[in-house]
């Protein structure tokens, strides 16, 4: 069924409680398993069908933000959701309390309880209120930036479409762009610091209500973190500073020696990769999607038939239009079975990047349609950044078709970017270990903490007032995640470096790689995510040697990278 043909229709809040207080008797009530599976069954479907009506108002919303009746909806189900929540807790404790739960567990996987028993650890009906204020607060900071009206060269422009102009290769046309993008950000500076400061105590407050010391403990819970905790990722980011950093640091010096440019870069000049201009798709974006054909019909039958899928029944909104809201994702329809590409195109790489990494969400969710329970068609967060990290490695196959003669420069710049994305990704978990630990901090501690970090993960960044919003600490309120996702930016990173691992396959054998990958992507979620590694032949990022050996194997081979011919 195509996009556009999909109905939508509000579900009574009233309406799942009533169906699910039955659901639960009923279960509770179980002679055999027999009995018991039909009803869990039931309640996939149940849950299926509310999670479609959800991720329809959502998505629509997301398109416009401006269109009135989807506004309502998404209101509604900011303040639904957490009601639900205390009813799918009641199912996952009558699941968990079941006498059939080890007959469950050998049909759908000993996963299906250690989330439940994580989920359990997340709510109390106590902070419904909470969650609901949660939920319109972070409506609020999306409504904000995807209603941003920026001045620039007479015209007004939201934020996405002020993209192409901040990697324009003129001086001084590049760096206007970035302090007039600045200044929107400065001019709503304290409506962001609000939004932010009630964001945290409130989220305390949960943490508190529910026994944990803080936010992060809960925070890592709402992650649904199975196989690793907070002093892995400490680990994790001792090493990125150790052997990631340096190398970034390098690949940004030599950008510095071909822009003509001093060392340490302003963030304007950090923007552009070459004089000559960042890499430029090649082709409008109807072209681009047809680039993307070839290349998932090229890469297997089933990325083929999956992308094609997506063409034919219109489930991909690409373009950058007023009142849309920023970035791109991926969520699925589960009554269709299908996923869904949200993105915002504006002429850069990012297009290409988003035909390939969200496209390999939405490939790993197509290959798992069918897996019960639904839930486990995705693995937990940074597993699934996996999939699409990594796909866009693959891609590098058809740079030429992509990019045209901006091909090499491309290669050279996806990979140098990775690198150099994971020490950002880093700081940005990093900055909210130290909010959440420290609710007290006032905005401008908070803009100091963020700098002190900014010399620790990006030195090759100049912090000399050129642009206030950046120099003074405030640059974290562009990342959405912040606002919205806690603690989800790790994930991007420990995929990264699992996507990396791909890379170095890829060089040496595409195949056998691309055979790793359907490997790691056709288990979906029915395991957590070091096992996902395991079986499918790759190494745990958590390991320090996993993040030494790729910096040393990318190092050489950037530093190698033939850029003659390349200004």
């Amino acid at each position: 069924m195509k996009f556009k043909d999909m109905p939508y229709e509000r579900i009574s809040v009233e309406s799942i409680k009533e169906e699910m207080k039955t659901l639960i008797q009923k279960l509770k009530e179980a002679k055999d398993f027999e009995e018991a599976d039909a009803l869990f069954l039931e309640n996939e479907k149940l849950q299926g069908h509310v999670f479609t009506m959800c991720s329809l108002a959502q998505v629509r919303h997301s398109i416009n933000t401006e269109d009135k009746f989807y506004d309502e909806e998404e209101n509604y189900w900011n303040n639904a959701y957490p009601q639900i929540q205390e009813f799918n807790q009641e199912w996952t404790k009558a699941l968990l309390e079941s006498p059939f739960k080890d007959d469950f567990a050998r049909k759908y996987g000993n996963i299906l309880f250690l989330n439940a028993e994580i989920d359990l650890k997340t709510f109390s009906p106590e902070i419904i209120p909470m969650m609901q204020e949660e939920n319109e607060l972070t409506t609020a900071y999306e409504k904000l930036l995807a209603g941003a009206q920026i001045p620039f060269e007479g015209k007004i422009y939201t934020i996405s479409q002020m993209s192409p102009f901040k990697n324009d290769k003129d001086d001084a046309r590049r760096l206007a762009a970035w302090k007039a993008e600045g200044q929107w950000y400065k001019d709503n500076q304290a409506e962001l610091d609000r939004l932010y400061d009630k964001l945290v105590h409130l989220r305390d407050q949960m943490g508190k209500k529910l026994g944990y010391a803080d936010f992060t403990e809960l925070g890592y819970y709402r992650m649904r973190r199975n196989c690793y905790d907070k002093q892995d990722v400490q680990k994790f980011r001792e090493a990125v500073q150790k052997y990631v950093v340096p190398v970034a640091a390098k690949i940004y010096e030599r950008q510095a020696a071909r822009l003509g440019k001093s060392y340490p870069l302003s963030y304007a000049d950090a923007a552009i990769e070459f004089r000559s201009g960042n890499p430029k798709p090649k082709g409008n974006p109807d072209e681009i999607v047809a680039s993307g054909k070839k290349f998932y019909d090229w890469l297997s039958p089933e990325t083929s038939e999956f992308f094609n899928h997506m063409i034919d029944d219109e489930l991909m909104d690409l373009l950058s239009t007023k009142g849309k809201q920023g970035g791109g994702y991926c969520t699925s329809f589960q009554d269709y079975k299908t996923p869904f590409i949200f993105a915002n195109f504006n002429g850069t790489q990012h297009d290409i990047e988003v035909i390939t990494h969200e496209a390999g969400h939405a490939f790993a969710a197509y290959l798992n349609r069918n897996r019960v329970p639904y839930e486990c068609i995705w693995p937990s967060l940074e597993a699934c950044e996996v999939h699409s990290m990594s796909m866009e490695f693959f891609a590098e196959a058809f740079s030429e078709e992509f990019f045209g003669e901006d091909a090499g420069k491309y290669n050279y710049s996806h990979l140098a970017g990775a690198l150099c994305f994971i020490p950002y990704g880093t700081m940005v978990d990093h900055f909210q270990h130290i909010v959440y630990e420290n609710p007290n901090l006032s905005p401008t501690e908070r803009h100091a903490k963020w700098k002190e970090l900014v010399q620790i993960y990006q030195p090759w960044l100049k912090l000399d007032g050129e642009i206030p919003f950046y120099s003074e600490g405030e640059g974290w309120q562009r990342q959405h995640h912040i606002y919205s996702s806690p603690f989800y930016y790790i994930d991007y990173c420990l995929a990264q470096t699992v996507a990396l691992q791909f890379w170095n396959m890829i060089q040496k054998d595409q195949k056998e790689a691309w055979q790793h990958y359907m490997a790691y992507t056709k288990q979906g979620g029915s395991v957590v995510f070091t096992k996902l590694l395991k079986n499918a032949g790759l190494e745990s990022p958590f390991q320090e040697s996993c993040l030494r050996g790729i910096c040393d194997t990318a190092a050489k081979y950037l530093s190698d990278y033939d850029l003659s011919g390349i200004a």
